[in-house]
C-alpha cells in the first residue's frame, strides 16, 4: 500500500468513525462503496493475475466514498485532492543552501585564500561534529527520533492544518481526527525525507562555497596566507596537515607543504598564482571529500528509506475497523479479541453479549479469547503471568471493567498500566454497565448516578492515556461499535 492509498484509506476510516450517526455516509453509502470495491478490487486482481487482496479493497473502497462525499461537498473533495504537507520546502532548502554557501566566503577578503579561513574551517568543522553526533546517537538505547520536533514535523506532513469551512460537523470532526492520525502515522516518512534534505542541504551548501572559491578564482589573483595571534607556525602546520591529509592521499596530484613554506606565507605574504591554485584545490579537494560526498551518501540513504516508506506505507491493517472491512470479503484470518477481566465474573448471558460485541467491531467472523478474570488488588505482574502479552494472531486485546465498581489509582490504574507498557498495539477499554443498571434499577435518580459513575470512568481513562468503551453485555446492540467505533488503538509506528 503506498502513501496515497494509505491517506485515503486512513481519511475514509476518520470519517466513518466519526460519523456515529451515519449523517454524511448512510448505510446505502457504505454498502455501495463496499460492494463495488469487492468489484472493482477483484477485476484489478484479475488483472494484475493475482489474487484479490485486502489492499485492492482499501483503494477502491476509500475512492468509491471519497468521490461520493467531494460530489456531495466541494470543500471536501478540494481538501481530499490537496497534496499534503510543503511541497515547496523539500526543494527550496538545498537551492538556499547552494546560495549561502556560494556568499559565506565573501565574509572574508574576496582576494585573499585564508589558509586558515574561519568560514571553510566553520564547515568542515561543523559537519564532523554532525558525524560525530550521529554516531553518538546511534547507540543510545531508545534514541531513534533524531532532533526534529513533533510541531515541526506535523507542518511538514500537513501543510496548512485548518479543517476546511462549511463542512457537516461529522465530516469536519472526521478531518480533524484525520489530521491528528496522519501527522503520527506519517512521521516516519517525514523524519526521512527531512533527514535526506537536510543532507543534501549541507552537501549544497559546500558546493556552494567551492563553486564560489574557483568561480571567483577565474577573474581573480589570489593571494595566500596565514595570521594568528596565538598559533605560530608550527601549530599551523600541524593543524593544516591533519586537514589536509585526506585530500592529499587520495588525490596523488596535490601536493603536500612544508614547514617553511607555512612560515613564509605568514602575515598574508603574496604568492604565485601557481601557488595561490594548489590551496585552492586543496579547500575544494577537502571539502568534497569531508562534507560534500559523505551527505550526499547520508541523503540518498534517507531518500531510500523514504521511498521505500512511500510505497509501502506501514498502516496497520490489524487495526479492528480494517479488519472488520477485511471480513466482509473474506480476506484475511479472523479478528480475535483477547478480554481480560478485573474483578469481574461473566456469566453465560454476558458471554454471548460479548461475542455480538466483538461481531460488531470486528467482523462476523471474529473470536473472543475470554481469560479468567484478575482478583481485585492482585499484583498485575502476578494476576498475568500465565498469559502471553505478545501472543500472535491478537487483533486487540481488551480489559473488561464493570461500572458497577470505582475506578482507582492504585487498582484498575496499576492494571491498567502495566499492560499498556507490554501490549504493543495498545489496549482496549470496555466498562460494561450491566451490573450497576442491574443493582440500581429504575430507582428514583439512577439516570444521574449512572451518568456520574460514566463521567468518573471517562476520566479515570483518560488519565491512564487511554478512552472508554462503554457497552452493556446484556443489552450488546444498545451501544453501536460497528467499524471499530470505541475500539481505536494506537498505531503501530
Amino acid at each position: 500500500m503506498n502513501e496515497q492509498v494509505a491517506r485515503n484509506a486512513v481519511l475514509v476510516r476518520a470519517i466513518e468513525t466519526a460519523d456515529v450517526n451515519h449523517e454524511v455516509l448512510s448505510d446505502d453509502d457504505r454498502r455501495y462503496a463496499s460492494r463495488s470495491a469487492k468489484e472493482l478490487a477483484a477485476w484489478q486482481a484479475a488483472d494484475d493475475k493475482a489474487a484479490m487482496t485486502q489492499h485492492h479493497f482499501l483503494e477502491q473502497r476509500s475512492e468509491q466514498i471519497l468521490k461520493r462525499l467531494g460530489e456531495r461537498t466541494p470543500a471536501f473533495g478540494a481538501f481530499a485532492k490537496r497534496r499534503l504537507g510543503l511541497p515547496g520546502f523539500w526543494l527550496a532548502l538545498p537551492f538556499l543552501a547552494f546560495v549561502s554557501g556560494a556568499v559565506i566566503d565573501r565574509i572574508a577578503d574576496p582576494h585573499r585564500v585564508d589558509l586558515l579561513s574561519a568560514p571553510f574551517l566553520l564547515i568542515i568543522g561543523w559537519n564532523l561534529l554532525v558525524y560525530l553526533s550521529m554516531l553518538v546517537w546511534a547507540c543510545i538505547p531508545g534514541k531513534r527520533h533524531g532532533w526534529a520536533g513533533p510541531n515541526l514535523l506535523r507542518r511538514l506532513s500537513l501543510g496548512k492544518v485548518a479543517v476546511p469551512r462549511k463542512l457537516p460537523a461529522p465530516l469536519a470532526a472526521g478531518v480533524g481526527s484525520f489530521m491528528t492520525e496522519w501527522a503520527a502515522l506519517s512521521e516516519p516518512l517525514t523524519r526521512a525525507r527531512l533527514s535526506r534534505t537536510i543532507h543534501l542541504s549541507a552537501a549544497c551548501f559546500a558546493l556552494g562555497a567551492i563553486a564560489s572559491l574557483y568561480a571567483r578564482g577565474l577573474l581573480t589573483q589570489y593571494a595566500v596566507g596565514w595570521e594568528s595571534t596565538f598559533l605560530d607556525g608550527r601549530q599551523v602546520h600541524t593543524l593544516l596537515s591533519w586537514l589536509f591529509m585526506p585530500a592529499i592521499n587520495v588525490f596523488p596530484f596535490l601536493q603536500g607543504f612544508s614547514l617553511a613554506e607555512i612560515e613564509l606565507l605568514r602575515f598574508g605574504r603574496p604568492v604565485t598564482a601557481a601557488s595561490g591554485e594548489r590551496w585552492v584545490h586543496l579547500y575544494g579537494a577537502t571539502l568534497l571529500l569531508l562534507v560534500v560526498l559523505p551527505r550526499l551518501l547520508l541523503a540518498a540513504f534517507a531518500g531510500w528509506r523514504a521511498r521505500r516508506l512511500a510505497r509501502h506505507f506501514p498502516l496497520d491493517l490489524d487495526q479492528p475497523y480494517y479488519r472488520k472491512l477485511a471480513d466482509s470479503i473474506g480476506a484475511g484470518a479472523p479478528a480475535l479479541l483477547r478480554v481480560l477481566p478485573y474483578s469481574y465474573t461473566l456469566d453465560e448471558a454476558r458471554d454471548r453479549g460479548l461475542w455480538a460485541i466483538a461481531a460488531a467491531a470486528l467482523g462476523a467472523q471474529a473470536r473472543v479469547q475470554l481469560r479468567p478474570p484478575s482478583d481485585y488488588g492482585i499484583d498485575a505482574k502476578d494476576a498475568l503471568r500465565d498469559t502471553q502479552l505478545d501472543e500472535a494472531g491478537v487483533t486487540v486485546t481488551a480489559v473488561l471493567f464493570s461500572l458497577s465498581a470505582t475506578p482507582e489509582k492504585e487498582n484498575h490504574g496499576a492494571f491498567l498500566d502495566y499492560l499498556a507498557k507490554r501490549v504493543r498495539r495498545g489496549v482496549a477499554v470496555l466498562v460494561d454497565e450491566s451490573p450497576l443498571l442491574e443493582r440500581i434499577g429504575s430507582q428514583p435518580g439512577s439516570a444521574e448516578r449512572l451518568a456520574e459513575r460514566s463521567a468518573l470512568w471517562r476520566q479515570f481513562c483518560s488519565f491512564h492515556g487511554t478512552s472508554a468503551t462503554f457497552v452493556n453485555l446484556l443489552e450488546p446492540n444498545k451501544y453501536p461499535v460497528e467499524l471499530g467505533a470505541g475500539l481505536r488503538l494506537p498505531e503501530l509506528r
